[in-house]
């Protein structure tokens, strides 16, 4: 029997595992966080199903998203990058994860980075009831203040509709729609 899934989900298995196993689960790890958000700044403009097929480069060319070690990272390195086809080779989105390396290292000496972004949601997962994709907006007010505080903060490509797609992913919000296999799985993960 063909499982339900949120309508947005193509036939493509990298998509629907990455629904079925990732999307809407709670997130709580700082540096998963930066890597996910860095990842879907990386979208821009593009679909998701080809970052998520470049995600395993993205982390092979990022040091795994190590803040630390990405901060270090030179022009040669960002000319190297600017030849990798296994990424975007966008000079733009390349400087953004370095740039968004050094403003994660800045949040961190003064918070957690994932209690920094949870706050956002008021530590908890916001639990949503669509029955349809046509109901589930593309940013929200928290959304919208998150794009203003890490802009704040030095990030870039973290726009509004980037930070509620981030949202999403991470297990802020269950936007999971009720018809779909995963939407009471992840209610009761938001509840833990």
């Amino acid at each position: 029997m063909t499982k339900q899934r949120c309508s947005w989900v193509t036939q493509d298995e990298i998509y629907q595992r990455y629904h079925d196993e990732e999307w809407g689960r709670p997130e709580f790890e700082s540096q998963a966080l930066f890597a996910k958000l860095c990842l879907d700044g990386q979208q821009a403009g593009l679909s998701w199903l080809t970052i998520l097929k470049k995600r395993d480069n993205y982390y092979r060319a990022f040091h795994d998203f190590n803040p630390r070690k990405i901060v270090l990272m030179s022009d040669d390195d960002v000319e190297k990058l600017m030849h990798d086809a296994g990424i975007i080779r966008s000079r733009l989105k390349i400087l953004a994860i370095i740039k968004n390396a050094r403003a994660y290292l800045k949040i961190s000496q003064h918070q957690d980075f994932s209690e920094f972004l949870w706050s956002f949601v008021e530590q908890r997962t916001e639990c949503n009831n669509f029955r349809h994709a046509s109901e589930v907006p593309v940013s929200t007010d928290a959304s919208k203040r998150m794009a203003k505080a890490l802009k704040k903060n030095g990030f870039s490509f973290v726009g509004e509709t980037i930070c509620y797609a981030f949202m999403q992913a991470v297990g802020m919000v269950n936007d999971h729609t009720t018809d779909c296999h995963c939407y009471t799985e992840c209610q009761q993960l938001a509840k833990k």
